[in-house]
């Protein structure tokens, strides 16, 4: 255990924000880069506006990069719960169990659906809301949950309440109810995945003064300075977006602004994100209900069983669809589901950060055949829904 006083404290729940500076040789005397992956403990203002921190470095960081400052939230006490599994315990299974019960249809709850679908374990998914993947856009969510059930998946969305888990001679039954009518399922294991919830108690924030919102997470301010002027904090500890290609550039903005000052705002980024499930989605933007409440929209949608690269490889299963803005023409959203849906929407992410009309992006020729293409004949089709002109591509049919 090491004792240190540091002027300025990052504290990052991905440790790959920062890694590199944790290994360098620089000297932090001043500016101390603490990763939430490693033991680390604030002690509390000391003098001259310095923070004591206990610190305990994992023999190797690397091995444990993936980890961060979060716990998967936990259901509602209900009997038996400690009879169930996190996704965590799935992916560290050594054999595929013949049936699976997975709890929560999100993104993780998705996932490993998925996965242990196609490994061949019977698998039954619920969703207590009314669909899955709720913040997915919802033609993306239905054709998602159309998919699962065409590859022999129990999808079963609004399902009720759970009231209880018992063991049983081959695993685990899980009893839940709705409108007063009472079910149960069984499986070999069930996993729960309803949400991520923040694993910050250890860290004794308020020792120097870092305050958390109502979820537990750091709060922050546009520099990712924490309500302790000289403590900046990110990744996943901020419950900003949870994701690895933004705690990167998030962990870039904390440590300029704990050597610099509050000089570097994190500013609006286009944030593509999407999940490896089969099929895989993506997106990129806001979905078509929250971007019709804000704005004036055209909707363009393409589907893959009618492009060339998608037809050739027999992968047909899916859709593009663009969200464009009809006063300035410029590309709002981009959602898509089916084989490389997430290469797809990282291309409309540098659109959108670009601010490229959708009349642009249409007279883009990209190589051919490719995947890609879908997105640039549904931006083809909006621009000339917009009557706008897309000049080489005006033979194409919208």
């Amino acid at each position: 255990m090491g004792q240190h006083e540091a002027r300025n404290i990052i504290a990052v729940g991905l440790e790959a924000s920062v890694l590199p500076a944790l290994e360098s040789d620089h000297d932090f005397s001043r500016h101390w880069l603490t990763s939430c992956c490693a033991s680390a403990r604030l002690r509390g203002e000391i003098a001259g506006g310095t923070v004591g921190v206990d610190w305990t470095k994992k023999k190797s960081a690397r091995k444990n990069r993936n980890k961060s400052r979060l716990w998967f939230r936990a259901l509602a006490p209900v009997g038996g719960i400690e009879l169930t599994s996190t996704h965590s315990d799935a992916w560290r299974l050594t054999s595929v169990p013949p049936s699976m019960l997975v709890v929560g249809a999100g993104a993780t709850g998705a996932q490993v659906a998925s996965i242990f679908n196609a490994f061949g374990t019977r698998v039954e998914l619920f969703e207590a809301g009314p669909r899955i993947l709720a913040t997915e856009d919802e033609d993306v969510a239905a054709a998602a949950a159309a998919a699962f059930r065409k590859s022999g998946m129990v999808v079963r969305e609004n399902f009720g309440a759970i009231e209880s888990f018992e063991k049983t001679p081959t695993g685990v039954r899980m009893n839940f109810s709705k409108d007063g009518r009472r079910e149960s399922a069984e499986a070999a294991l069930v996993v729960v995945a309803v949400g991520w919830a923040a694993d910050t108690a250890g860290l004794n924030l308020a020792a120097a003064g870092v305050e958390v919102n109502a979820r537990k997470f750091v709060r922050v301010d546009e520099y990712l300075r924490t309500s302790a002027p000289h403590i900046f904090a990110a990744g996943d500890v901020t419950g900003r977006v949870m994701l690895v290609s933004q705690a990167l550039p998030d962990g870039f903005v904390a440590a300029t602004n704990a050597v610099e000052g509050p000089t570097m705002p994190v500013g609006e980024r286009v944030n593509p994100a999407g999940s490896f499930t089969d099929p895989e989605y993506a997106q990129v933007g806001p979905t078509e209900a929250k971007a019709r409440a804000t704005h004036d929209i055209l909707t363009a949608v393409i589907n893959f069983d009618c492009t060339t690269r998608n037809v050739i490889d027999g992968r047909k299963f899916g859709f593009c669809k663009l969200i464009v803005d009809r006063k300035t023409c410029r590309i709002l959203g981009c959602h898509v589901i089916g084989e490389r849906a997430v290469d797809i929407a990282e291309v409309a992410a540098i659109a959108i950060a670009a601010g490229m009309r959708v009349d642009e992006l249409a007279q883009i020729p990209l190589a051919y055949p490719t995947y890609a293409a879908v997105l640039v004949r549904a931006a083809v089709k909006a621009a000339q829904e917009l009557d706008l002109k897309v000049g080489w591509r005006e033979h194409e049919a919208a």
